[in-house]
Order: C-alpha cells, then sequence, then structure tokens
C-alpha cells in the first residue's frame, strides 16, 4: 500500500480529474479484464472520499461522474483494491488482472435510478480506450456481479451493456425470447442441473457443480441474468437463461478481442 495518494500522470487523454487515492499495491498478473461497478452511495463526493480513505481499504481505478466526467483514482499499472473475494475463469486475484471503473449510481439499495445517457458515453469511450491498449478480450468485460455473484449485484440489470456492445465493447448475444418451458429452480437437482452449472463454469462463473441448485446457482444465475438476460432478473434458470447462455458459449470470442 502507498503510504500517500501521489500525484501522478493520466493512463488516458479522457481522463477529466485526478483523484489520487493511497489504496493500492503492485499487481501478481497482466490486466487483462475491464470490471464495471456501481458506487451504490448517496453522492458522487462521499465515494470519492471512501475510495481515497486509507482507512477503508478500498479503491478503483476510474470514476465516472453524473455528468461524463472521468476521474482517475489509482493508475492502471498499480493493482486497485476493487473486486474483493471473487473468480473468473479459474483465478481469483481478480484485483492483479482488472482495471476497476466506478460509476456513480446509489444503486439497488437507494432507489437505482436510471444509468445517465452522458455516463454511459464516457464508459463506452472508455473501455474502448483501454482495450486499444491492453488488448482485453471482448468477454473480459464484465460486471462485478459477475465475478462475486454471491456477495455483489453491480452494475446491475439497468445497466445498458447492449450500447457498449453496439459500439464495438464486451461480448453479448441477443437474449432468448421469454417463454414457457421447463425451469430450475432452487431445490432441483439432477443431471440437468449439473449440465447448467457446467455451462456457467464454462463462460467463467466461479460455480462448482454439484448437481444442487443451490443459493451458489441462484447467486450465479441471478448474476448471469443481470448481465446477459435482463428482459427478467429472478434467479430461475428458465429456457430463455439457458438459451442465452448457450448462445454467449457458442460464439464466445477465444484468444481475440474486441
Amino acid at each position: 500500500m502507498s503510504e500517500t495518494a501521489l500525484p501522478f500522470a493520466p493512463d488516458s487523454a479522457l481522463v477529466g480529474a485526478l483523484a489520487p487515492s493511497p489504496n493500492h499495491g503492485a499487481r501478481k498478473a497482466p490486466i487483462d479484464m475491464i470490471l464495471l461497478h456501481y458506487t451504490g452511495m448517496e453522492s458522487a463526493e462521499a465515494a470519492i472520499a471512501l475510495l481515497r480513505s486509507p482507512a477503508a481499504e478500498v479503491s478503483c481505478h476510474y470514476v465516472i461522474l453524473e455528468d461524463g466526467t472521468i476521474v482517475q483514482m489509482v493508475p492502471e499499472a498499480r493493482r486497485a483494491w476493487h473486486a474483493g473475494v471473487s473468480s473468473w475463469e479459474g483465478t481469483t486475484d481478480i484485483n492483479s488482472r482488472s482495471i476497476g471503473i466506478e460509476i456513480v449510481n446509489p444503486g439497488h439499495g437507494l432507489g437505482y435510478p436510471d444509468f445517465l445517457e452522458v455516463q454511459v458515453t464516457a464508459v463506452g469511450a472508455l473501455v474502448a480506450d483501454i482495450i486499444a491498449r491492453h488488448a482485453i478480450r471482448a468477454d473480459r468485460v464484465l460486471a462485478h456481479s459477475d465475478v462475486a455473484p454471491q456477495r455483489k449485484e453491480d452494475p446491475g440489470e439497468k445497466f445498458p451493456w447492449d450500447l457498449l456492445h453496439r459500439a464495438g465493447i464486451g461480448h453479448l448475444v441477443p437474449e432468448a425470447p421469454l417463454r414457457g418451458g421447463r425451469f430450475f429452480m432452487i431445490g432441483d437437482g439432477g443431471e440437468p442441473v449439473a449440465a447448467l452449472q457446467a455451462m456457467l463454469a464454462l463462460y467463467g462463473y466461479g460455480i462448482e457443480v454439484t448437481g444442487t441448485f443451490d443459493e451458489q446457482t441462484r447467486a450465479t444465475v441471478t448474476a448471469f441474468q443481470r448481465h446477459f438476460r435482463r428482459a427478467k432478473v429472478d434467479g430461475v434458470a428458465d429456457a430463455s437463461t439457458i438459451m442465452t447462455l448457450r448462445d454467449l458459449i457458442a460464439c464466445r470470442p477465444g484468444d481475440s478481442h474486441a
């Protein structure tokens, strides 16, 4: 950890302000992931103050304000502390591999308003810039809830991932239509549930294949829906959820990047 929040040169020409945080350390792996969060606090000022507090031991690389201003808090070369206990594609030190972007929004606990258009535009521009500089694979632009589904729900189902995808950012497929048919929920079990868990793990989620639809499975399905099947977020693996997951896996970019 840095003892003081020293000034630094911004990594992107898009940065409108610096608010250096002392909360960071050395990376232990190359950057190959971007995580989007919401601040989940009443104001931008409160969020930034928390992210700069040594006692809080949390930080991020960038904050997107309500007016679209991009504030950098930690140099990209440093390991910010934003992911917490998390996992993706078998890796648990997500902080070492990722760049964390906090979008000012009070979140689910405080009314969860829509993200502002100017914020989404700024997020898209910043993420595109980061991808260009670090050659990050399209399917590794993720939500905080993707890597920590049992703890987190941000940036949530109101974040317009489709708008970013239209700009060539991230990995997304059309949501399979909501319809009837077989579904899986808490208490179900057997080979179909094991197959669902295996598909979620194959895409990257840190889920055990047990054959039992337990709380971990419900939370993981919910996280998947918040990002990829936003039409209905209920933690139930219906046909639409399973088909959307299948289509994502089928067109995963592999070692290429967006």
